[in-house]
């Protein structure tokens, strides 16, 4: 009677596993997503990669859209123009800025952080993304910033 009871609880926890949509090994499979909203990939990568309920977006450089100049010269612009494509891309797969989970930010000079929060609250208000913000000793087209999102699918 024990070891009958102890299947039928592992059967019944595999199932809710199983059923619930928990990431397991092997399951679901890699999707290149895009959109024309924003610059294109730039280099041999792509702007978003999703896998089940996830998609892993590139990091976002202040670009204009044809991706051959950088625009904005302060912090502020910068961010303001990263965030507006992440919008977009975001948009581009039925998403918003509150289904993001987490975000990276890497920014050339730390002692800019105070004006770049300020823009990235305007973002996100409620619920924000767990995020990392890291100062780094150069970034591509010397930008001020990039940021990369992953986001979950409702």
């Amino acid at each position: 009677m024990r070891i009958q009871t102890t299947v039928m609880a592992s059967s019944v926890v595999m199932f809710t596993i199983l059923a619930g949509g928990c990431a397991m090994p092997g399951t679901g499979s890699k999707v290149v997503l895009s959109t024309d909203k924003t610059y294109p990939a730039i280099g041999p990568y792509s702007q978003m990669v999703g896998h089940g309920r996830l998609i892993y977006f590139s990091g976002v450089i202040p670009l204009n859209k044809e991706g051959t100049a950088v625009q904005g010269t302060t912090i502020e612009e910068q961010t303001r123009l990263v965030l507006e494509y992440i919008g977009m891309q975001l948009q581009s797969q039925g998403l918003g800025y509150t289904d993001v989970l987490n975000s990276t930010v890497y920014m050339k000079d730390l002692n800019d952080f105070a004006a770049m929060n300020r823009i990235y609250g305007e973002f996100f208000k409620e619920a924000p993304p767990a995020r990392a913000t890291v100062e780094v000793a150069r970034l591509p087209r010397d930008v001020k910033i990039e940021i990369a999102v992953v986001a979950a699918r409702r």
